[in-house]
This record gives C-alpha cells, structure tokens and sequence, in this order.
C-alpha cells in the first residue's frame, strides 16, 4: 500500500495537470472507455488516489503566484476541514495561526531563489484556521506539513509552486507536548528542576560579563501533608499549581520560576541586590496571604516560607546557591516567627559544616575498609504474626566498633555525593546475604539520587548476575518525596528495575503528595505507610481518618500495604482490623545486625 500512495502522491505532486480530470482526479476518456487491441486498459480493482490520500489526510495543490490563483486536488475540503477550497494565496495566509513558526510563501520565495531550472524544494510547518467554515465554526486550528517544489523565472521570481500537505495535528500537539515537557513541570508549568539549574548557571555566566547580581528564593509550602489527609491529594496538586500561578504573575518578564521539589518553587529574580530580594520576597508572601487559593474542594489558604540567597555574592555555583537557599528554608522552617530568610555566612554554619566534612570522610574510610554493614528488621503478616520479610537498614560501624545511625549519616552523604557508593555497598551485603539463606527475603532502601541515575540499572543488572535466583526475593524501597521530585524519571526507573524480576516498594507513603494518577503511572507494589502516622493512631481522629484513606486507596488499587513504627499490640490490632497486610516496629522486633561471623560468612 505504501508504494501505492507513494505513486499516486508522486503523480499527482509533479504533474498535476496530466490528465483531463487535472486536480480533480477525475478518469480520463481512455480510462473509462472500453478497451480495445492496443487500447489503455482500466484496472477496476486499482486503488482511487482520492481515497489513498484521503485515508492519510493529505491533499496536492499547484500555486500560480503571478495570479496568486491555488488549485487543489478534489479532496481539500474533506481533508482540511472547509466548506469551499481556498482560490488565492493571500485568503491562505489569512488563515495561517499566529503562533505558526513559519509560512508557505516564506519557504516558497527561499526555495525560488534556489531554483536551477528543475524547481527547488521547500518545506514548512504551520497552522491553519478554517475561520467561519461552518465544518469547523473557526474554532479550531489545524496543523500543516507542506512540501513541494518551487519554480522562478528568468528574473529570479518565484512563477509556481506544487506540492502536497499533510494534517499533522497529531504528531505536532504530541511533539509539543514532549518538547513542553522537557523544559516545564507538567502540573504547574515552571521550569522543571535541570533547566532551573541550567538557568541558574547562565545567570551566573551573565554575572561574570556585566558585574551584576541576582537573587535565588527558595519558597516552601507549609502544612502540605495536613492539606493531604483533609482533602487528598489531587487537591494539594491544585494548590501547588494555583500557588504557582499567583507567585508567576509577581514575576517581572526577566524573572524565571522553577519547580525544584514537590512543595517548593525556586524563584531567580534578575538583577537584584540585597534590599531588593527582601522587599521581593515579602511582596510574594504578601500576595499569597490576601486571598486563598481556589481548588476544587474551595478556595484553601496557603502559607508559605522563604530561604533567599543572593548571587554571586554569597555563592558562586548552581549547586551552592540552591544549597544556601535550603539552609535559610529550613531556618525559616524551624523558627517561630521568621517566614522569610536571607542566608549569611556564619560561625555556626560553618561548624555544621565542618562536622559534615568530618561525616563524609568517615563514610569514605567506613566504605574503603568495609564498615558499613547491614541491621534487619522483621516485617509479619497483620493477621497471623508470622514473619514474611526483613528490610535491611544500613548501619556504619566505627573503628571503635559502635555503630552510627543512618539519620546521622545519610544526609550529609547524600550532600557529599557519596549516597550512591553506600547504596551500591548495602546491595551487596544484601544479595550476599539472600544467596547464603536461600529462604530469606529482603527490602532495602535506595535513594532517590540512586534510583535516578540513569546507569542504576545495568549497575543493578550487573550485581544480580553474580547472585542468580536472588531477584524474586528482594524488594527495593524508594521514599513517596524521592519519587514524586522528578516522577517521568522514576517512572523509566521503577520499569526497569521490575523488569529484572524484583518488586518496588513505596516508602513513607503519606508523606508527600502523590496522586492517585501518579500511583497508577508507577506501577508500585507495595505502599508503606509513614510511620509518623502510627505514633498517635489510639488518640488523634485525624490520623486514623487519613490511614483509612490510604489503606482504602491502597486497596482500589489492588496494592498491599505495610505499616511501619507499630509499638503495641493495641496498634497492631486496630490496623489489622483496617485490613493493613503487613505489619513493621519495635513491637515485632528491632532492628539487628548479624554477628560478625555471620556477616563475614555471607559476605
């Protein structure tokens, strides 16, 4: 069929005229008239060039532009949509969009001045409005794939035109759509987190040639997690993205917005010194403040904090200026009273940071002499008690031999750019340990830095082949936040890391804001409730009505749940009845680490 409509398309494009029936493609004499001997004979089963071009929505034409007169082939009004074809070249460009990125006349006249004789080809994208067709109402615009040949006389000007066009509406919203999300964050239209990045570092480049300044805030929403158990989910998306909107409309046309986590904005502001980024940042709170924000549960309030940085004189790198903001957001964060924060250099500052020096240098020697090691905690059955898994928890062993909790480590790895060398090393401990005790299974957690990196995979492919038969056992852990910062890649993530047989949990779930969408895109296996929820289960209504949400959500989805920091056998009982799977805490069993004969036996 391809070579079907390739002919037909060929025929009619370079010599339209070659029949009687010319663009109407209409059958010639010889081809409806009975056959003779020598006669041209008609192939009744042959396929109609009208149909072929009708069924993949293109149509020929032939411009002449002395008289400006187009010609098209019979199918253009079913193709485009009109309800009479268009007689002249200026009534088409009257019907151009103004958003088109080119024009036909444009692409003709420049293929003209190429002609030798034989025509010159020329091809545009544009769109088109059918205004006033009573097919269409003039509503809508339709969008062109035109190529052809132009031909210019002696003097150079362009004479004809032929060619074909092509309704690509399809392809081009689709297009739009990927390039669109490439550059934006899909639910609130900021800039996603790498071009914000990449914007930062421009502005740095514009710094260094014209000696001026500019200001990053960091603008955090609070209470989102409360906003969630009330209302849902799908409404804290539409908050987010309505705050978006109003701190967008505060922007001057050289300013940019930056989605750079779930709940916080990045706000660049050109061109502004200290006194200015203060006075900035109180207008945004003051707009947020004057009015809430209208979701479909009703118009909600939102409260917002700023961490404010000012650029290059403070900082002198994209990641030390987003740096600086999160420390004066989580001042501001942390202390009664002060909404907006400007970052300064300070003794106490750079004590804390000195001690995180001090960490990362103990996570490379822990790792180089293989001190990090591996405590596991049980995981049982709601109903039975009987235990099902073990999640692997990564401890870091001192020379002295005590041991470090990962809240004091973690952090400042994942700072340090170390979080994926402890990541890799708790996977081995961990498929080392699943080869020595084929009956064991086991969760461990991976960060989302780790889970992102493009090349994880084939790294976690790589470790699995040195441990086969471990991959139907093992269940990788990833936090609701992590996972929701850059969702398309956790989602290409998650896909290939079930591909190789091993099931994904989501951890802290409830703590964040996924959707009910997001959770479907995923693909998730298991949900593990955020075990901030299970401390007051017994004497806050509002939690127990939130775990019932989620378990609820968990069940429509088909996807079993764990909860985790269960502490007492009342606990336990009320989450079981609720129809929560499986059951994680201090009631069931701390976590352990193996002895060290066995550790070394495993490893």
């Amino acid at each position: 069929m391809a070579g079907v409509v390739e002919l037909a398309a060929d025929r009619l494009l370079h010599d339209p005229l070659a029949r009687p029936g010319g663009f109407g493609l209409r059958a010639s004499h010889s081809e409806t008239s009975p056959s003779g001997p020598g006669e041209a004979r008609h192939d009744d089963n042959a396929p109609d060039p009208r149909a072929i071009l009708n069924s993949i929505g293109e149509v020929v034409y032939d411009w002449d532009l002395g008289s400006d007169h187009l010609r098209w082939g019979a199918n253009v009004c079913e193709v485009l949509g009109l309800a009479q074809p268009i007689a002249t070249g200026l009534a088409f460009a009257e019907r151009l969009a103004p958003e088109s990125p080119a024009t036909r006349f444009e692409a003709v006249m420049a293929a003209a001045k190429r002609d030798q004789g034989a025509g010159a080809p020329f091809q545009a994208q544009y769109g088109l409005v059918p205004a006033g067709d009573s097919a269409r109402g003039g509503k809508d615009c339709i969008w062109i794939e035109d190529s052809g040949r132009a031909f210019a006389g002696p003097d150079l000007r362009p004479l004809r035109a032929h060619g074909i066009i092509r309704v690509i509406t399809q392809r081009f919203e689709a297009e739009r759509q990927m390039a669109f999300r490439s550059v934006f964050d899909p639910l609130t239209g900021a800039l996603n987190r790498a071009n914000l990045a990449d914007h930062i570092s421009r502005m740095f480049a514009q710094c260094a040639r014209t000696q001026g300044s500019f200001a990053v805030l960091l603008v955090g929403i609070r209470q989102l997690t409360r906003i969630n158990r009330l209302y849902g989910y799908d409404v804290a998306d539409e908050l987010i993205a309505g705050l978006a909107a109003r701190l967008r409309l505060n922007l001057r046309a050289t300013d940019k917005i930056g989605r750079y986590a779930g709940n916080k904005f990045a706000l660049v502001l050109d061109a502004c010194d200290a006194g200015q980024m203060m006075l900035a940042a109180t207008r945004f709170h003051e707009t947020v403040d004057a009015e809430p924000i209208a979701t479909s549960a009703g118009p909600l309030p939102v409260s917002i904090v700023t961490g404010a940085v000012l650029a290059p004189r403070h900082a002198r790198q994209t990641q030390i200026v987003l740096q600086h903001a999160e420390e004066a957001l989580d001042i501001a964060r942390n202390t009664a009273g002060r909404r907006i924060v400007a970052y300064e250099p300070s003794l106490a500052r750079d004590d804390a940071r000195l001690r995180a020096l001090k960490i990362a240098d103990e996570v490379v020697s822990a790792l180089n002499e293989r001190r990090i090691t591996l405590a596991f905690q049980p995981i049982v059955d709601a109903k039975t008690g009987a235990p099902v898994y073990q999640e692997a928890l990564m401890r870091l062993r001192h020379a002295d031999g005590s041991l470090i909790a990962p809240c004091h480590v973690l952090p400042m790895a994942e700072k340090a750019g170390l979080i994926g060398l402890i990541d890799h090393r708790v996977l081995e401990l961990a498929l080392a340990r699943l080869s020595a005790e084929p009956h064991v299974q086991l969760a461990l957690n991976v960060s989302g830095t780790t889970m992102h990196d493009a090349e994880w995979p084939s790294r976690l492919k790589a470790a699995l082949a040195m441990h086969p038969g471990t991959a139907d056992r093992l269940v990788v852990e990833i936090t609701e936040t992590a996972a929701i910062e850059d969702i398309e890649a956790t989602k290409l993530a998650i896909a290939a890391v079930k591909a190789l047989g091993i099931k994904v949990a989501m951890d802290d779930f409830g703590s964040g804001h996924t959707s009910l969408r997001n959770l479907r895109m995923l693909g998730i296996d298991i949900l593990k409730i955020d075990g901030a929820f299970m401390q007051n289960l017994a004497r806050s209504p509002d939690d127990r009505f939130f775990i019932r949400t989620l378990i609820g959500l968990a069940r429509h989805l088909g996807i079993p749940t764990v909860a985790k920091w269960v502490e007492d056998a009342e606990t336990a009982r009320i989450l079981a009845e609720w129809g929560v799977d499986y059951l994680q805490g201090h009631f069931f069993g701390r976590a352990e680490v193996v002895g060290e004969e066995e550790a070394v036996k495993a490893a």
